[in-house]
């Protein structure tokens, strides 16, 4: 079984007459529906970075994107079809931002973070959750633009004479791969897009330190100690760590202090929400 496209005249392409889908893929749907759910955006991704410049040509590229729509269909977070997150939706995912300052951090004994600023409590919007939950596990990256909007929006103004540079939390390679990207620097990207300022990886995160979700409070410091490198010698002043949640403060602690033990002077997190 094939997708048959019937070819007419004109400049644009249409919707093909007979659609349907490959043998392969209706024996594999019924078996594991819920692996190709969660795999949807990356499976995308894929295809349409690899496939259309390879084998297709310019022509067909619209074709393209309507033959994934059919096998990698977009659904938004309430479960409409079609894109990845409606017009409603953005609007209900309001900012409320919380700026947490030093004196603040100091009282929660994170030494080495300067100021603390979210865009929403990640338990006061169960969208919110599902965005972050849906950008991270159920891989869809095209969320991470509209996420970073929402930090971009929160944080205060910055002296640009400052020179502030936005570095994202990294992945372990071996996380990174199996995710397909880094969401902390798909929101760096967002955010410098609103903001201007430079996006520089600054730092490696030498080993994998697992899922933190799950651990206690004393559990994630002591998994994260001492996990994170700097990358290179010349470290700019002040750098804006960005990652998506804050729940203990531990991962942007570690890197704030790796960075300034790199001879940074001020370090501040951007996140979307605090846990």
């Amino acid at each position: 079984r094939h997708i048959d496209i019937v070819e007419v005249t004109g400049s644009s392409p249409v919707l093909p007459t007979i659609v349907s889908k490959p043998l392969f893929f209706l024996l594999i749907e019924p078996l594991f529906p819920q692996l190709l759910a969660e795999n949807s955006g990356c499976l995308r991704i894929f295809f349409q970075k690899h496939l259309p410049a390879r084998i297709l040509p310019d022509y067909c590229e619209s074709m393209f994107h309507i033959i994934l729509d059919f096998f990698f269909p977009r659904a938004s977070l309430s479960g409409m079809e079609g894109e990845w997150i409606t017009e409603k939706e953005c609007r209900e995912l309001a900012v409320f931002p919380i700026i947490q300052t030093k004196e603040d951090m100091r009282r929660r004994n994170i030494l080495h973070i300067d100021r603390l600023v979210a865009a929403a409590e990640y338990e006061d919007s169960a969208l919110l959750k599902k965005a972050i939950h849906t950008l991270k596990y159920g891989r869809v990256p095209a969320l991470a633009e509209q996420l970073g909007g929402m930090i971009a929006r929160a944080a205060p103004g910055i002296n640009l004479l400052e020179q502030a540079v936005l570095c994202p939390v990294p992945l372990h390679w071996t996380r990174r791969f199996s995710r397909g990207f880094n969401q902390a620097e798909l929101l760096a990207k967002a955010v410098s897009r609103h903001r201007g300022f430079p996006v520089h990886n600054l730092l490696r995160r030498a080993r994998p330190t697992g899922h933190q979700a799950w651990r206690k409070r004393e559990e994630r410091w002591e998994a994260l100690w001492g996990a994170f490198r700097v990358r290179g010698k010349d470290m700019p002043s002040f750098v804006i760590l960005i990652d998506d949640l804050s729940t203990t403060g531990a991962t942007l602690e570690e890197c704030a202090g790796e960075l300034k033990r790199a001879g940074v002077k001020r370090v501040e997190g951007w996140v979307i929400a605090l846990g």
